[in-house]
């Protein structure tokens, strides 16, 4: 076999398809946020920020960088390995003793990424437990995806957000069979919301266990930033809940929440913990001191939602096709992936808006966008000029404009 030509065909067919990935290099600079330096041959120039997954700018946090300074001086810059062998520290403990108090849960448990947290747990809960069925919503992330997968177990891939049909896949399954439904409380590409309650009722009904994933609304949404089941008042219905560091609190990691027995379970049994570093106790530290900020910090969540409000207003002022929800994540529909970059690319050189394209495998073909989301600190003005920009460059490329004034293809 020729390796060197079947890598090289592989990627040709990506280029062909308009999938491949290019990165631009962007340095946000803590003292220029939303703005940031993009360097281009040997060159830098000022750019403004529309995709950063730092919600709550908790990275650049004065206090929250302090802590991350004194610990690195105080431990160094490493764990020391892994977990079992001699990674971890006070600050991991005291992590996760703040994360278990988040989500009123017994206990909690640190990974280095929210997606090793998702596939980790998933694959050695249900690899452990004989005859499991898992239930998955069909826009579930890659991670939990992975997790399923791997665990060898039977599952079945109910339509997104369609309780009606979860109950009907329910039905047709064994009684006494154990049983794990998956979703996420808001889903990273459309800011849709899951109806955690109609399929908690479920749950219950069916006697399955809840795994709730909740990346993207930690620190933003319910009580103290605990996310959209604390909102609802269900945190007790979900028997796991993951979350990551590396979003609303700017940091780096991931975890889960849920009881003593559960989470002593999976410390003990899952190979993705058991064999792979812990994260740096500066980073746990860091995490620590951004939860407790976080926990107290209303305004800037409000401050995101007026902003998200406004972004909408203007896109619909100028007929730009987009997913209507309530959330935080505003995604912008552009058809094929080729359009997508293009859009992404003029709009990145011609008025320094920095936005990436999403396209297959991170979302269905068809559905490709660009992904807004919106921070505290971009002003009423960067908006304005935001929404000009963008209605310049759907003028420039002609793109389709949408009359309606709520688009929600995927509702």
């Amino acid at each position: 076999m020729n390796y060197e030509d079947f890598f090289k065909d592989k990627l040709n067919d990506l280029k062909n398809e308009g999938l491949y990935r290019t990165f631009r290099e962007i340095d946000r600079h803590q003292n220029l946020f939303p703005k940031a330096l993009e360097y281009n041959k040997g060159k830098n120039r000022e750019v403004e920020i529309w995709c950063s997954n730092d919600y709550l700018n908790m990275s650049q946090h004065p206090e929250v960088m302090q802590t991350c300074i004194d610990v690195i001086s105080e431990l160094g810059t490493g764990s020391g390995g892994t977990r079992n062998i001699s990674g971890t520290s006070s600050y991991h403990v005291g992590l996760e003793k703040c994360l278990a108090e988040l989500h009123r849960k017994e206990s909690a448990l640190v990974f280095p990424s929210a997606y090793t947290a998702n596939q980790s747990t998933i694959s050695i809960l249900c690899k452990n437990i004989d005859g499991i069925e898992i239930f998955s919503d069909e826009l579930n992330h890659a991670s939990l995806i992975e997790g399923i997968r791997n665990s060898k177990a039977k599952y079945s891939i109910f339509k997104h957000n369609d309780v009606e049909d979860l109950d009907r896949l329910l039905k047709k399954s064994d009684k006494d069979s154990p049983k794990l439904i998956i979703c996420e409380s808001i889903y990273s590409m459309e800011g849709i919301r899951s109806p955690l309650k109609e399929i908690v009722r479920l749950a219950k009904e069916y006697s399955a266990l809840t795994y709730l994933d909740e990346v993207h609304s930690v620190g933003l949404y319910g009580p103290e930033g605990s996310g959209v089941a604390a909102e609802l008042g269900i945190s007790n219905d979900i028997d796991i809940i993951n979350g990551t560091l590396s979003k609303a609190f700017g940091q780096m990691g991931g975890y889960i929440a849920a009881n003593s027995q559960i989470i002593d379970y999976i410390r003990s049994f899952a190979p993705g913990f058991i064999f792979t570093s812990s994260i740096n106790p500066s980073v746990a530290a860091a995490s620590i001191k951004s939860i407790e900020i976080s926990k107290v910090a209303e305004t800037l969540r409000l401050k995101i939602k007026q902003n998200s409000s406004l972004i909408r207003e203007g896109l619909r002022s100028i007929n730009v096709p987009f997913i209507s929800n309530d959330s935080h994540i505003i995604p912008i529909l552009v058809d094929g992936p080729l359009q997508c970059k293009k859009i992404s690319k003029l709009l990145l050189d011609d008025f320094g808006i920095y936005i990436q394209p999403v396209f297959y495998p991170t979302v269905p073909r068809g559905e490709e966008r660009l992904r807004v989301t919106i921070t505290p600190k971009h002003k009423k003005n960067d908006i304005d000029n935001f929404i000009s920009c963008i209605d310049k460059a759907w003028d420039i490329l002609e793109l389709k404009r949408e009359n309606n004034k709520n688009v929600h293809s995927l509702a």
